[in-house]
């Protein structure tokens, strides 16, 4: 465990993934093939349009990149979203490489927004580290925050990643020393905001929250055991970390678990518009 990270964030009975396991991450390239025939054939199908109030409804979605990533990492899923009928929205995060506490704050402020403007909770999709900023966010915010859905979040165990990842948050934490403002401290992933951070995404969920943990066994860049969380509806697919993004049967499975959080949407009173 390299120095950089908070050992608290490594419980035991969790591991790194071995340089094997990073390998594997190559079946990106065919993963992105067959996404790209996926969408060739569904355009073929007319776009679904959003369904009015109150017969059908969906609540909007907010989809958050993962660590080093921006919101343009989710644009495939969030367009294959919307072909579905889903209102999405960008998180607004253009580099997840800040602060998690302060990305955490935007995160929030960003939902609220949307809620009032929709006049409805919002379903929040994340993607690894953006999937424990929105775990976080259902337990600080459940007027905010009718369900999410985390894809290949390592909640119970944040640092049980592999070392190449360990090794870009320590050249991010030396920036942040050297004066380059907007990137993650070492206080942000060893001392009290690391802990703050990761003791919020391991409370109980509220009532009314749904919660589906999306997790690879093919995981090569975290140990998939800790995207279990025990209070959420478990789905196995076959892709890798990155691969999550796009993959066409990790979408249907977004997809169907969005429709299923549907039923738990509550409205709140709508607000000026974002």
């Amino acid at each position: 465990m390299a120095p950089t990270l908070g050992t608290f964030l490594l419980p035991e009975g969790f591991e790194r993934p071995r340089l094997r396991a990073v390998l594997c991450e190559g079946r990106l390239v065919g993963e992105a093939a067959r996404h790209a025939l996926w969408v060739a054939g569904d355009r073929r199908h007319p776009v679904r349009s959003y369904p009015d109030r109150p017969s059908g409804f969906r609540a909007p979605v907010v989809l958050v990149p993962g660590f080093m990533a921006g919101d343009f990492s989710l644009r495939l899923m969030a367009q294959a979203l919307r072909r579905r009928g889903h209102r999405t929205y960008r998180s607004l995060i253009h580099a997840n490489v800040g602060c998690t506490v302060a990305a955490a704050d935007q995160l929030e402020a960003r939902l609220e927004a949307i809620a009032q403007r929709r006049g409805s909770r919002v379903q929040v999709v994340g993607h690894s580290l953006g999937g424990l900023l929105a775990r976080g966010l259902a337990v600080r915010r459940p007027d905010l925050v009718a369900g999410i859905v985390t894809l290949g979040s390592p909640m119970l165990a944040p640092a049980a990643h592999h070392a190449t990842l360990t090794r870009s948050v320590d050249v991010l934490t030396r920036l942040s020393r050297a004066g380059v403002p907007g990137l993650m401290s070492a206080d942000c992933v060893a001392g009290d905001c690391a802990r703050e951070s990761f003791e919020e995404s391991r409370l109980p969920l509220p009532d009314g929250v749904a919660f589906t943990t999306v997790y690879s066994r093919r995981d090569g860049i975290v140990d998939w055991r800790a995207c279990l969380d025990p209070l959420a509806v478990p789905v196995e697919v076959t892709a890798t970390h990155v691969g999550m993004a796009m993959d066409p049967r990790v979408v249907e499975q977004v997809a169907a678990a969005l429709a299923r959080h549907s039923d738990s949407v509550l409205e709140v009173d709508r607000g000026e518009s974002a």
